[in-house]
Formats: C-alpha cells, sequence, structure tokens
C-alpha cells in the first residue's frame, strides 16, 4: 500500500510537533523539497542552513568559551556515548520542539546546534527549524562531536 501524504498533512505536522505555529509561513509554504527534508532520516546534513551561521571546530570552541547553548539533537544512545561539557540535550524525533528549546534558551540568545558529523541531519534540520522558530542567533556546528573530539577538546 502506497502512502501519500499532502502538504495540508505536513503542515498539520508542523504544527503539531510545536515546529511551526498556525499561520506561519512555515506551516503554509510546504514543497516536496521540505516534506523529504524533514522526515527522510536518510539524507546528510547540509553544508549551510539558511538563516544560521555556519562553524568549525575552533569558532564552536570560541563559542563555548563565551558560553552560549549547545543543543546536542542526537538520539538517547549517542547521547549517553559521549558529548560536549554543558550541552543541553534535545533529541530531535522525540523532543525537540519550541516550547522545549524555550526551556532552554531564549529566542534572543545565541545557541549552537551539534550532531554527529557531516553524516548526520540532525543538527541542519534542528537548526533550520529554530531559525523558522524565531531564534535569530543560531550556530551550525556540521562538524559535530567528531570534530570536537578531533580537535582535543573536552567531552563528557
Amino acid at each position: 500500500m502506497r502512502t501519500i501524504v499532502t502538504a495540508a498533512a505536513v503542515a498539520a505536522g508542523l504544527i503539531a510537533g510545536g515546529l511551526a505555529n498556525p499561520g506561519d509561513a512555515a506551516a503554509k509554504d510546504v514543497t516536496w523539497a521540505t516534506m523529504k527534508d524533514w522526515w527522510s532520516g536518510r539524507d546528510k546534513s547540509v553544508k549551510e542552513v539558511a538563516g544560521a551561521t555556519a562553524v568549525d571546530a575552533k569558532k564552536a570552541k570560541k563559542l563555548f568559551d563565551e558560553g552560549i547553548t549547545f543543543v546536542d539533537p542526537r538520539s538517547d544512545s549517542d547521547w549517553q556515548a559521549g558529548r560536549i561539557p554543558w550541552a543541553q540535550h534535545l533529541e530531535l524525533h522525540n523532543d525537540f520542539n519550541q516550547k522545549a528549546l524555550k526551556k532552554i534558551v531564549k529566542k534572543d540568545e545565541p545557541v549552537l546546534f551539534y550532531c554527529n558529523g557531516p553524516e548526520c541531519f540532525r543538527s541542519s534540520k534542528a537548526a533550520r527549524a529554530a531559525v523558522k522558530m524565531g531564534w535569530d542567533k543560531v550556530y551550525y556546528f556540521r562538524g559535530g562531536f567528531p570534530a570536537w573530539k578531533a580537535a582535543g577538546y573536552p567531552t563528557e
């Protein structure tokens, strides 16, 4: 049996998941590319996220030293296996939504998203969602935890 997902169903899912509000462009402007990006789970991370600043490990460490909030949207098992110290865990598929993110960081405060490197799509999706939900100081660390560890920075 083939399942057909309509743009209206996708918009409803974005609203239900806290990733959009009724009337938002994110809820109205749903294209096949948007649907594929949000739900495929097989895509790799993008190099840049519109509205976010892409950073490498060196810049991420500078932001870490400044005390900005790091959000880790990886799976629970990845989180438990190791992470950047003081990072906040919001598993993308179960815990990540506007309400949860607001509890961690205000919309006018900087926030950095990271995951398991270029093969991991979770940080790019979380960063994109944060931008769409109104955060305006979003950083996207594509190299993620592997690049952080490779640079010799602290982990827990």
